[in-house]
């Protein structure tokens, strides 16, 4: 069902991409939450809906298998989400529209099939988190979709990154448990230079914004660069899934990507 933490974290940050594209809030920026937050319970819930098998073994606390809700129930639900989430975005742009038409076909194609999909899972991911500024951005147009585009970027290089070492991490357990990863795909190392390399892609986005934010904006990103190229090098000396779950390095690509918001927000509203 719904993940009401998750569903208002995702709102928030579709505001703040409108903040950003704008450098300052306007009330009708309340929709971007809204819509937001609806599609991304939708997306919680139809989640559920198709993976209650294997919640009924992992997660019995879950509404289907621990009998709170039916399957039909939660489908239903989910569907009514997704309709509200859709129809509300018609109050907005054709951009946002196009938004949050194409992120609710892809948040069911990724319950019901996607997310076993080596790598285009952890894509899907990465895309979708990235795309809610993407989706603050496009409220203001054309010209707002461009300022926020390469915090986009960033977002889906670092998540893509960490999505990949977060299975790299978890090699053990999902092997055992049958699963199929990338890094079971084609072993540990690769898929951590893989990572690598989508890290130094986060690294060249965020340099394109000192176009028109100039030198104050570089000294405050070239901070998060060095961490995140520190993280990348720290990844790189590791070998085997356990070294680098003790090196701890998705947390601290998560930690790089809060920084980069904080620097992108007060660039958009200062410079």
């Amino acid at each position: 069902m719904i993940r009401p933490l998750n569903a208002t974290v995702a709102g928030c940050a579709a505001i703040i991409g409108y903040l950003m594209a704008t450098g300052t809030l306007v009330t009708g920026a309340v929709i971007l939450f809204l819509v937001v937050f609806l599609v991304t319970g939708a997306g919680n819930a139809i989640n559920d809906y198709f993976d209650v098998e294997i919640d009924r073994i992992n997660r019995p606390d879950r509404p289907i298998p621990s009998g709170a809700a039916s399957a039909k129930g939660v489908f239903v639900y989910s569907s009514i989400l997704f309709i509200a989430g859709i129809t509300l975005s018609l109050l907005t742009n054709p951009f946002c529209i196009a938004i949050a038409v194409a992120n609710s076909l892809l948040l069911i194609w990724y319950a019901a099939s996607l997310k076993r999909t080596p790598g285009a899972g952890n894509a899907a991911i990465s895309y979708l988190t990235a795309s809610i500024f993407l989706f603050g951005g496009a409220y203001a147009g054309p010209e707002g979709l461009l300022v926020v585009t390469p915090l986009a970027l960033i977002t889906f290089f670092a998540m893509l990154a960490r999505e990949i070492w977060k299975d790299a991490e978890d090699l053990e357990g999902d092997r055992a448990q049958g699963a199929d990863t990338l890094p079971i795909r084609i072993g540990v190392p690769p898929a951590i230079r893989l990572g690598f390399v989508f890290l130094a892609g986060a690294i060249f986005a965020s340099l394109v914004p000192v176009i028109w934010w100039g030198l104050y904006y570089l000294a405050g990103i070239a901070t998060v660069d060095i961490l995140i190229m520190w993280v990348g090098v720290k990844a790189l000396g590791c070998k085997t899934a356990s070294c680098l779950k003790k090196s701890q390095v998705t947390t601290f690509v998560k930690y790089a990507m809060f920084v980069s918001l904080a620097v992108f927000a007060v660039s958009a509203v200062l410079l």
